[in-house]
């Protein structure tokens, strides 16, 4: 949940003020273009593209590199495999595309998700898509509730162990111990669920044909220019790619 969590952002930079969807649709098309594509050289277009973005978004480089570190690492640890266990050099340069890839997607994710408020993705899902707002408004307050249940696991385990039931000294102990937590972290979240849809639909938040948006927002010249930018960059480095006759699509045969 901590990837997931909006940063704090500059509203006042391009990016980062832009609207939900222009930055869900940009980052989409940059995920796609990595996706089909095996080669390192539209890998590392993109990601270039996207450094050099970075300081469009108005996010601080301390914060998101605290986020990208582990999926980076992860990477690394692919590509350094792949080199490890390589018969040759073009098994070193797949491990290395392999990194590219699964990094450009990761960044793309990451810039778009941690710069968007998640009131405003819901508003904007259900004014510019049309999404039926009772399970809008619902996924919107499972994602607030969502840092709780690290709390709770929290707080269940203290009490376990203030109760002599568990010392959770070694490894044995705490996987005993899972089963037990997890069930009473699920009564407690069907719980909250409850009293929490009963309280919503008290207040009116069910389907309505007469329910307006408070908070509209249209989609500006700024939000269509950052959406095509996004297909600009994916097309562009597929195209050099294949100028270059290194572009080699996923599922080739």
């Amino acid at each position: 949940m901590r990837l997931a969590t909006p940063l704090e952002v500059d509203t006042a930079s391009p990016l980062g003020g832009a609207h939900p969807l222009a930055k869900l649709g940009s980052a989409a098309a940059l995920m796609l273009a990595l996706f089909i594509t095996v080669d390192a050289v539209t890998a590392a277009v993109v990601l270039a593209a996207l450094v050099a973005s970075f300081p469009l978004t108005g996010l601080r480089p301390a914060a998101f590199l605290r986020r990208v570190a582990p999926l980076a690492s992860a990477a690394a640890a692919i590509a350094v495999i792949n080199a490890l266990f390589a018969a040759d050099a073009r098994g070193v340069i797949a491990g290395i595309a392999v990194a590219l890839r699964l990094i450009g997607i990761a960044v793309a994710g990451l810039l778009a998700v941690l710069t968007i408020d998640p009131t405003d993705l819901a508003d904007a899902l259900v004014q510019h898509v049309r999404a039926p707002p009772r399970f809008v408004v619902g996924a919107l307050a499972a994602w607030r509730l969502a840092p709780i249940f690290g709390q709770e696991w929290q707080t269940l385990a203290m009490a376990r162990r203030a109760r002599g039931i568990e010392a959770e000294r070694g490894l044995a102990d705490r996987l005993s111990s899972f089963q037990p937590l997890t069930f009473a972290l699920l009564v407690g979240a069907i719980r909250r669920a409850t009293r929490l849809a009963l309280a919503m639909d008290a207040r009116g938040f069910g389907r309505r044909p007469c329910r307006t948006i408070a908070r509209a927002r249209p989609f500006d010249g700024r939000d269509r220019a950052i959406l095509a930018g996004g297909i600009a960059i994916a097309a562009g480095a597929s195209l050099f790619s294949m100028a270059l006759g290194t572009w080699r699509p996923l599922l080739a045969p």
